[in-house]
């Protein structure tokens, strides 16, 4: 009788851990395409910094990310079964501050700060030990916010991609697994990224090395401030893309016109750049208010 008690129970565990594994498998499929983004904005919040310090602050960030997912993960299965509802809503707040942020650094290029730095100097290296501390901290920071909203995403689309009446259980090991898998998955390419003019000056001091291995270090060096360049500029057109969406999926207007631009002839990129214009459209605005009260603040000190 016990024995037959085990077998039903190894038979329930089998049969729960291959559900888990199917849904997991469709959540990984749904949430690959913010994979990129998140990729491109983490890579381009960690740039700027001196080599040596690289890994200790993708590591850094990469330990707020598990914390934002030990919070959001607990957070979306109790709003999912008690008040889906706020689901949207919260979202969308987090929508507009990626729209904020991306458009905070692009009219940074253009309008003076209420202070009076200058891009100049905001963007001059940094030599004392106190300014390259405070320098870390507040790119570390700043990661870990935008690594939230990415985060809150991915967890609402792997949520949303598991079968309604599945058991608790599974929904829960289901999102862990995708959290998980994208933290890790993330910041190891990101680290790999940082990282890619040292391999570079490897191979190319490294005497045992053929001559192909000399000749791939000094292109992975030419490549690697290139990429990272492009990554500044694939991150900020992100935050536009990622905001867009979720604030287009937020209002009936926008949502319809997706639809319909979604059943023209290159419907997936007419999608995506109204979702750019909308997200930069809508930073765009917040920024100019944020600027204009920071402004107003500073002239009433």
């Amino acid at each position: 009788m016990a024995g037959a008690s085990l077998l039903a129970l190894l038979d329930d565990i089998a049969s729960i851990l291959d559900d888990v594994a199917l849904m997991t498998k469709t959540a990984a499929k749904k949430t690959a395409g913010v994979l990129g983004d998140d990729l491109a904005l983490n890579a381009q919040q960690v740039s700027g910094v001196v080599a040596e310090r690289e890994l200790p602050v993708v590591w850094a960030v990469a330990r707020g990310s598990f914390r934002n997912k030990l919070i959001l993960i607990p957070a979306a299965l109790l709003i999912s079964a008690f008040a889906p509802w706020l689901i949207t809503p919260l979202l969308m707040l987090g929508g507009a501050y990626l729209c904020f942020e991306g458009a905070e650094k692009v009219l940074h290029r253009f309008l003076p700060s209420p202070e009076g730095h200058c891009e100049k100097e905001a963007a001059a290296p940094c030599t004392e030990a106190a300014d390259i501390a405070a320098m870390e901290k507040e790119k570390i920071t700043g990661a870990v916010r935008t690594d939230f909203v990415l985060s809150a995403e991915i967890i609402v689309i792997a949520l949303g991609s598991i079968p309604e009446g599945s058991p608790f259980m599974t929904r829960a090991l289901v999102i862990c697994l995708i959290g998980l898998a994208m933290t890790v998955g993330v910041y190891g390419l990101v680290a790999g990224i940082v990282k890619l003019d040292d391999a570079g000056i490897y191979l190319t001091r490294n005497k045992k090395a053929s001559s192909l291995g000399h000749k791939f270090g000094l292109l992975l060096l030419g490549a690697a401030p290139v990429l990272m360049r492009l990554l500044a500029v694939a991150g900020t057109i992100a935050m536009f893309m990622v905001g867009g969406d979720i604030l287009a999926h937020g209002m009936p207007f926008f949502h319809y016109i997706n639809d319909s631009l979604a059943r023209l002839p290159l419907g997936a990129v007419l999608n995506t750049l109204a979702n750019a214009a909308l997200g930069f459209l809508s930073g765009a605005v917040l920024a100019c208010g944020m600027q204009a009260a920071r402004r107003l603040m500073a002239a009433c000190r």
